[in-house]
């Protein structure tokens, strides 16, 4: 297989593993010999396809959607470009032309972030993003957002290594702030400051099937639901298994436990990178919360289903 292009996502739990699995049959059949790198906390979960590079990986954001830089730092270490998706991504068919890609980030969907803000009605996380951006000096209205369900990557001579390190510091902001998504936001943030190239190609290389952008489609009657029915079900069913009550009590107090700890994780993780201070003048990271606040948080998972993000309008 050749070492300039790859697929990659991030799954860990059973059931990012599960979906994870559809994808790989997906590229074994319409896009054979191209790898799909995956990150997961079960790498001999897809030991039977040989196309299939998986890595044994532990989350280290609070739920996750800011471990997609692990995803792509190690997909960059081995391949010269790759393509993120997430793992509920379904592949429906082969590739319509050439898998080039320009240096940088390549993404589906997007645009400006100061745009994007005014769209958003979170105004903590606006909050949030407008603190960076002064802590930064960067100018909101050159910064650029996008939908990180799928975009492309290419190294750009090293300034991705800038990249990933400034977007973890900026995460961990997020995080301790009671932001625990919008990787987008940050990933715009971190590539402003560091000359990371961001730009948009929003003609599909290959049909997909993703259940929240597949609604979207059917409402404005631009896909047909018997057509996308297989996918829609199979997606229910690894989103939705069925499960004893006593499970499900044993699987939520599990999460909330996990939680806590990430959380407490995070303030020490803060404390040990050099950047965090330096840049955003907090000495303390673990005042950043009241103890109201950790109390009433959500209960994490090992990741969240996509169709609950905050993304804004979907580009169908």
């Amino acid at each position: 297989m050749s070492n300039q292009f790859c697929f990659c996502t991030l799954a860990v739990g059973e059931r990012y593993r599960n979906h994870a699995r559809m994808m790989a049959q997906d590229i074994q059949q319409h896009i054979p010999a191209t790898t799909l790198l995956i990150l997961t906390d079960q790498p001999e979960f897809f030991q039977e396809f040989p196309h299939v590079l998986a890595f044994k990986h532990r989350l280290q954001s609070v739920k996750g959607y800011h471990d997609k830089r692990f995803v792509l730092e190690k997909a960059l270490s081995l391949f010269e470009s790759c393509m993120f998706l997430d793992s509920d991504v379904r592949i429906l068919d082969g590739v319509i032309g050439q898998m080039n890609w320009c240096s940088g980030i390549t993404a589906r969907a997007g645009g400006s972030l100061q745009q994007h803000l005014a769209e958003m009605k979170n105004p903590q996380q606006i909050q949030v993003v407008e603190e960076i951006a002064q802590k930064l000096n960067i100018n909101l209205q050159q910064v650029q957002w996008l939908h990180e369900f799928m975009f492309a990557m290419r190294r750009q001579s090293g300034v991705e290594r800038k990249f990933f390190q400034l977007w973890q510091t900026i995460s961990y902001l997020f995080e301790l702030r009671g932001i625990y998504h919008g990787e987008g936001c940050a990933m715009g943030l971190a590539a402003a400051k560091v000359g990371m190239t961001i730009r948009f190609e929003r003609e599909d290389k290959f049909p997909f099937f993703k259940d929240n952008i597949e609604q979207v489609r059917i409402k404005k009657q631009q896909s047909n639901l018997e057509d996308k029915k297989i996918y829609m079900d199979v997606h229910k069913n690894i989103e939705y298994p069925q499960r004893s009550i006593f499970r499900k009590l044993v699987e939520k107090l599990i999460k909330k436990i996990v939680f806590f700890y990430r959380l407490l994780r995070l303030r020490k993780f803060a404390k040990n990178d050099p950047d965090f201070a330096r840049i955003f003048d907090i000495t303390s990271p673990g005042l950043m919360h009241s103890p109201q606040k950790l109390v009433d948080a959500p209960a994490a998972t090992d990741q969240i289903p996509q169709r609950h993000r905050d993304h804004g309008e979907i580009r169908v």
